[in-house]
């Protein structure tokens, strides 16, 4: 069992410290490495090599997981982007930086609860143990002694929305120390962005606001709950919401779920990315399965929707930019597809054969938002992607792989730039959401997802 972190670095300083010493071991090994191979073969100096920077990454992740804070968050960030141009032992660690980070010693927590709360912190039993940690804070269930209501408390830890900054040029400098990506404008406008996004999600009164608008945006709907604010006792550095009861997405139940339920369920979750786009023009960005529970109630298989610290809202540009990919990728039309990428500096860029290996790209990506009838008349009649009632096969497409492939075969001439800034957010949101519809195995129908808009 991991050991809980009892002292955090808070100050600019320590961290930057921290990470100086994590870059001189590691420039230190590679040294160690370079003496060591004099040697060797040409076959022992490159499995030496794979071998020490596989070990040279888990050191490095394990470091920075117990800073906590942006850095953390940048890690779990940079995967997403970095399959074209980072080691696979690079990626392979960071992607093991994930919400479940070490969490902090209770002392250190209750102190950053008493802070925020005062006295009132009294009013609680709080148990000791977290039921959540994350990069940025921890969540701990407790009950509300005069009303017996169980609720938990999302506390941010010390010190981190006043070290986002500092951070995040750590975060930059260690990057071109280790020359993991190319320094260019792309990537100042990619820390700068996440740097926006960062400091909002520091801010619990807007978190809070959201997660209340969220819940209005969906009052109506069944099939989902929205945890309750708690505003006398939540504060810009603590929520306190009702505790919702539910199982993880990682159950072993919900894999035993007839296909009936799971596909219902899938259709609930990729139904509010579509509408996040198509109507309220702001999104939950962070795909993270922990943000979400299964709750049988009622007879209805309910989404329960927990973290929306990572909104981020997109101008009426984008959005009409990403409405119209959808679209095309509805009516699996090549023409619309090249047509809707009119317009977006990005793709206003590309020409000739790279804008159309881009426009297949997003075709391929838009299989299950495509009408039945489309994508079967791509395959000749009859996709192995669809059911017989013309419902979307997640677990059974290899989407996520065959996009990624066709995307890396269409675009090998071109010199490798990072995913333009406003289009970073929509993307990882759809990455994550991938990968949950194929870990539920749900069947989903795309004329009531993505139908009435493209229709509109």
């Amino acid at each position: 069992m991991t050991q809980p972190i009892d002292k955090l670095k808070t100050s600019p300083f320590a961290r930057r410290l921290s990470i100086a010493k994590t870059s001189l071991n590691i420039g230190k090994n590679w040294a160690k490495s370079s003496v060591g191979s004099l040697f060797m073969s040409q076959d022992e100096k490159a499995a030496a090599k794979h071998t020490l920077l596989q070990e040279q990454a888990d050191y490095l992740v394990a470091e920075l997981g117990k800073l906590k804070g942006s850095v953390v968050k940048v890690g779990q960030m940079l995967p997403l982007y970095g399959e074209h141009f980072l080691p696979q032992q690079v990626l392979d660690a960071l992607h093991t930086l994930d919400a479940n980070t070490t969490p902090l010693a209770w002392h250190i927590i209750y102190d950053a609860i008493k802070a925020e709360l005062g006295e009132r912190v009294s009013d609680f039993e709080i148990e000791r143990a977290p039921i959540g940690t994350a990069s940025l804070a921890q969540v701990h269930k407790a009950v509300h002694k005069y009303t017996g209501r169980e609720v938990v408390l999302k506390v941010q830890y010390p010190g981190v929305a006043q070290s986002i900054d500092s951070d995040l040029s750590i975060f930059k400098h260690l990057l071109k120390i280790t020359n993991a990506v190319p320094q260019t404008k792309a990537l100042d406008a990619w820390f700068g962005e996440i740097g926006e996004l960062l400091h909002r999600e520091v801010d619990y009164t807007l978190e809070a606001n959201t997660t209340k608008r969220f819940a209005a945006y969906l009052a109506d709907d069944s099939r989902y709950v929205v945890p309750t604010i708690y505003d006398n006792y939540s504060t810009p550095r603590l929520i306190c919401m009702s505790f919702e009861h539910g199982v993880s997405l990682n159950d072993d139940t919900l894999k035993q779920l007839p296909q009936d339920r799971k596909n219902a369920l899938g259709q609930a979750a990729i139904e509010v990315v579509i509408r996040e786009l198509f109507e309220w023009g702001e999104m939950q960005t962070d795909p993270n399965f922990g943000n979400y529970l299964v709750r049988y109630e009622d007879g209805i298989d309910k989404l329960i929707l927990l973290d929306f610290g990572a909104i981020k809202q997109f101008d009426p540009h984008l959005l009409t930019i990403a409405r119209g990919l959808i679209t095309a990728g509805y009516s699996q039309d090549k023409d619309a597809m090249m047509a809707a990428m009119t317009g977006y500096n990005f793709f206003d860029k590309l020409t000739g054969k790279p804008k159309s290996d881009m426009a297949d790209v997003f075709l391929m990506a838009c299989e299950p938002f495509a009408q039945a009838a489309r994508l079967n008349a791509v395959h000749d009649g009859n996709s192995p992607h669809l059911d017989a009632d013309g419902r979307y096969i997640w677990a059974e497409s290899d989407l996520y792989a065959r996009v990624m492939t066709t995307a890396k075969n269409g675009m090998q001439s071109l010199e490798f730039t990072l995913p333009p800034k406003e289009m970073m957010f929509i993307s990882r949101k759809f990455i994550g959401a991938y990968a949950l519809l194929v870990a539920l195995d749900a069947r989903t129908d795309a004329d009531g997802l993505v139908g009435k808009f493209a229709q509109s």
